[in-house]
């Protein structure tokens, strides 16, 4: 009885996002009583990944701000508006990496310039690496996952409105979710 072996697949390369197989979210809290959630329905994405030395790797996200979706019209219509993400003056939101670190042995912490509204800050996301696994159209796949909490007003989205039993009607703290699906290009 002969033995196979997998073949043996690793991370280094270039990959590009598969969106099809991806999802950027979002979650905010809603009148102090609940989470709003959606995505970003269009979004493109690459990464270099340098296992030897995980500070040559980069990544770059952009992200069609018209597309956000929380599965209620009038609540998309208001957040795409000049209220909160005005997608007619500011079409994208994007994060480029500015530092990558392997802090664990499936964790790597990227560090970046999140833009929203023309407003830059610097945000730190850890994402597990979930694998590396070749599909069956022959495509190598890595997959990863993470999340971080950022401050609107930090990016100039100040609306919100007093709730007469105290509180506001929107939180400034959003948290973005990332499940990333990227197919090795090289």
């Amino acid at each position: 009885m002969t033995e196979t072996t997998a073949p043996q697949l690793t991370l280094a390369g270039s990959y590009q996002i598969d969106p099809a197989h991806s999802r950027i979210g979002f979650t905010a809290r809603h009148a102090m009583v609940t989470k709003v959630r959606g995505s970003f329905g269009e979004f493109r994405g690459t990464a270099v990944i340098d296992e030897a030395n995980p500070a040559a790797s980069s990544t770059e996200i952009v992200i069609s701000a018209a597309s956000f979706d929380s599965s209620q019209e009038q609540r998309d219509g208001h957040v795409k508006s000049g209220d909160f993400l005005n997608v007619e003056v500011y079409p994208e939101i994007t994060f480029r990496s500015t530092a990558v670190e392997k802090v664990g042995d499936d964790v790597w912490r990227i560090t970046g310039d999140l833009t929203i509204r023309d407003v830059t800050n610097s945000i730190t996301i850890d994402f597990e690496q979930n694998g590396v696994a070749k599909d069956p159209f022959g495509n190598e796949r890595a997959g990863f996952e993470g999340s971080t909490t950022i401050n609107r007003k930090d990016y100039g989205i100040t609306f919100n409105a007093a709730l007469e039993t105290g509180g506001v009607l929107v939180s400034d703290k959003i948290g973005l979710e990332f499940d990333i699906s990227a197919i090795k290009q090289a």
